[in-house]
């Protein structure tokens, strides 16, 4: 106040010729502050202290502030302009309700956007919020409350603090509790100063509430303890409107001499620093010893703290709006020869608000000061870090800076270097749960807020790469799979049962030698087509048998190698219609047999049935209905190359899905069907005569061919990748096998062996058939 007044009556071209001054109305503004004062102090002599809140000039423009609640007081049936120089109060915008109260303070209306961008830059999601119960701070709790939403940080608690103080005490302890107990470690304060919400803010540092405070200008608090303690104003940020520096600001207070003003300050700067030392926890100095003899001795234990606070630049600007106004009054006197009252005496209140409210000026700083426009949309903000220091030092460190107009990615500037006041650079954390690393996602607890969360491992095949707090795992694609910490995915190896796998190529050499022995038992059976047991046998059903059987080998192979829309077709098509001719043909040679034997007495129409080779017409007829069933699914859902990306890990099996399964099972339970029918029909025809008799060896080949295969279905549903192509071969091949050995190696060793025995003379009077 002093410096502006003395720096406006300097200026030649603002009020020239004449003196800025002004008178103090003290009072109105000691309710909070004396209970604090009373409630702090150790020695509770002082009843109350005298500060100087509201200023009121000559002329009938007044200056009031910095609280809200004192300037409406003195505005109650008042009609004289004032200017508030405390924070933007949306109750004094108002003008219907206070017409002659205007704000020289900028809104804050990107506050909590500035905020919570602070918060994101470091990684701070887990907020406690302490604000006065009033409508600007509840309207604040609101902008936030959607700011915070929006970027996924979560309030831990809202305490509301109340105005009033019987209802203040009664709760005092529940806030306390809440701050001392919150694992939040940053905490946004909102409200005025003066206020039962600094009654708080003060109890909660004596409770050593090592906490981070976010908050307005208004709250530099810079303690003058003589006990230095790194616990409580270490950590307070504050947002304050970013002001033009006063660079001789510094120069007035070490010179100024204050026996020139109305108002010896000296008095009050001694006040001040009694109640800052005497609020410390174990000092009992007295205010005789914090007396001074000039300013300078002041000034050197504020050394620290000479910098213009935006509430004093505020005072600064409103001082220079009355001056403004002042100055367009006389010259409108001048102007309009108004000369009847003494020149610079104003009694017009309605002009003298008229021309106030619309004052436009460039203050020396080079600020633009609209009276009309105070709500700027676009006002930057300084964001600084109080330090405290031995011996009572205080330092208001600048960090970084918020521009809400800029893109965003450019809004916050942070310092790089940033040390905080405990003398590290790491930055202190406040998060309800931990962060979620790389592999690993969110699991939200019910009933609890969106920050606090369970890290669980991703699924598997899943992956979370180094984004943190992943809510949902990404699935890899089907060519890839997760690595072992599922941070990323992998490219999958291609596999499939090849030939030059070991498995691959023993199954392939096993059908090649079985195909070829098959041959050999065909080629021997064509050389001795006229020996006895050979005809005794139906020699036209055994090599049908055993070039189906040979089939049945070779096709095998068709399961072996690199999976193509061809081979997966043929697999199951040539396999099933080359095993029906199998299973039909030892199904006509055991009708044949039980025909020749049990069916040639009874009559003649049976036995021409016999000769006339009516059993051979059953591998047509079954082999057609194979076909057909064959057909039917090839039509309806054929089998096509599948990836199986799950029987092993970091690999993808190239296999031939069977398309329809329930095709696939018809398909295999009309062979079952067939090989059962044979089964029975050479069971009951066991105990015919044996020699050249083939009963018994082709029920134990039916019986060896139904147990392969009802094995088969449990263990192929139980394997997965190329284990399920290896045991669909291996059934093959062994019931194959089967009927190879148990039909045509009896045989062979007669042929080969025991070739006396086999001649027609020997049994000619035994068989005639």
């Amino acid at each position: 106040m002093f410096f502006a007044t003395d720096e406006i009556n300097r200026n030649p071209y603002l009020l020239p010729n004449m003196s800025l001054i002004f008178c103090l109305i003290v009072g109105m503004c000691g309710d909070t502050l004396g209970y604090l004062e009373e409630t702090h102090s150790p020695n509770n002599t002082w009843n109350s202290i005298n500060y100087n809140c509201e200023i009121r000039p000559i002329c009938d423009i007044e200056l009031t502030g910095p609280s809200w609640t004192t300037s409406v007081k003195l505005a109650i049936n008042s009609r004289k302009p004032k200017v508030f120089f405390g924070p933007f109060n949306s109750h004094l915008s108002d003008h219907d309700q206070f017409p002659y109260i205007y704000q020289v303070a900028t809104k804050d209306t990107h506050l909590s956007h500035g905020m919570v961008s602070l918060m994101l830059h470091f990684r701070w999601t887990w907020i406690g919020l302490v604000i006065s119960d009033d409508d600007q701070s509840i309207q604040f709790l609101s902008d936030l409350r959607e700011a915070m939403q929006r970027h996924g940080i979560c309030l831990a608690f809202v305490n509301m603090i109340p105005e009033n103080m019987q209802i203040y005490m009664t709760r005092g302890k529940i806030y306390d509790k809440q701050i001392m107990t919150s694992s939040a470690k940053v905490v946004i304060i909102y409200g005025e100063m003066n206020s039962t919400l600094e009654v708080s803010f003060r109890r909660w540092a004596y409770l050593c509430a090592r906490r981070i405070w976010i908050t307005t200008s208004q709250w530099d608090v810079i303690t003058n303890k003589r006990d230095f303690s790194f616990d409580f104003f270490h950590g307070t940020v504050t947002f304050a409107h970013h002001n033009g520096e006063i660079v001789i600001f510094r120069n007035f207070l070490q010179t100024v001499n204050t026996s020139k003003y109305p108002l010896d300050i000296s008095q009050t700067m001694q006040e001040w620093n009694y109640f800052n030392c005497s609020i410390s926890k174990n000092s009992n100095s007295k205010m005789d010893h914090f007396t001074f003899n000039n300013t300078l001795e002041w000034t050197a234990l504020q050394k620290l703290n000479m910098v213009l606070s935006e509430e004093g630049y505020n005072l600064y600007n409103a001082v220079y709006a009355v001056a403004h106004t002042y100055h367009e009054l006389i010259l409108q006197q001048v102007e309009f020869q108004k000369m009847a009252e003494p020149k610079g005496i104003f009694t017009d209140c309605q002009q003298v608000a008229s021309l106030l409210k619309t004052r436009v000026f460039t203050n020396p700083v080079g600020e633009l000061v609209n009276m009309k426009h105070r709500e700027n949309q676009c006002a930057d903000y300084d964001i600084f870090n109080i330090w405290n220091f031995p011996q009572g030092l205080g330092l208001r460190v600048k960090i970084g800076s918020y521009y809400p107009c800029f893109p965003q990615n450019q809004q916050l500037h942070i310092s790089e270097d940033l040390e905080w006041a405990t003398g590290g650079t790491s930055v202190p954390t406040s998060m309800c749960s931990v962060t979620c690393t790389a592999g690993f996602r969110k699991i939200h607890q019910k009933q609890t807020a969106d920050c606090c969360f369970d890290c669980a491992h991703c699924p598997e095949n899943e992956v979370s790469n180094e984004t943190a707090d992943m809510e949902q795992c990404v699935r890899c694609p089907d060519d890839k799979y997760a690595n072992l910490e599922q941070t990323h995915c992998l490219q999958r190896a291609v596999s499939f049962l090849a030939y030059e796998d070991p498995l691959g190529m023993a199954l392939g050499c096993m059908a090649l030698c079985f195909s070829a022995l098959t041959l050999l038992v065909f080629f021997t059976f064509v050389k001795y087509k006229d020996t006895p047991i050979v005809k005794a046998n139906n020699r036209i059903l055994s090599y049908i048998l055993l070039i189906s059987l040979v089939f049945c080998f070779l096709c095998s192979l068709l399961f072996i190698g690199h999976p193509n829309q061809a081979t997966c077709i043929l697999q199951q098509t040539t396999f099933g219609v080359f095993f029906t001719v199998a299973i039909s043909t030892v199904l006509a040679k055991t009708i044949t047999v039980v025909m020749a034997f049990k069916l040639t007495a009874p009559g003649r129409r049976v036995r021409g049935m016999l000769v006339a080779g009516a059993p051979n017409l059953a591998i047509p007829i079954c082999t057609l209905i194979q076909i057909v069933l064959c057909g039917i699914w090839l039509v309806t859902s054929p089998p096509f190359i599948g990836r199986d990306t799950k029987s092993e890990h970091g690999k993808t099996i190239l296999i031939c899905n069977k398309g329809s399964v329930i095709a696939f099972h018809f398909v295999l339970g009309y062979l079952g069907s067939l090989a059962l029918g044979s089964f029975t029909v050479a069971f009951l025809a066991r105990n015919l005569p044996d020699r050249f008799n083939e009963a018994k060896f082709l029920t134990f080949s039916m019986l060896m061919f139904c147990s392969v295969w009802i094995t088969f279905l449990p263990v192929y549903h139980s394997t997965r990748g190329k284990a399920m192509v290896v045991v669909e071969v291996f059934s093959i091949l062994a019931s194959s096998a089967a009927l190879l050995g148990f039909i045509f190696v009896p045989k062979c060793y007669v042929i080969l062996v025991k070739s006396d025995s086999n001649f027609r003379e020997k049994y000619k009077n035994k068989f005639h058939y």
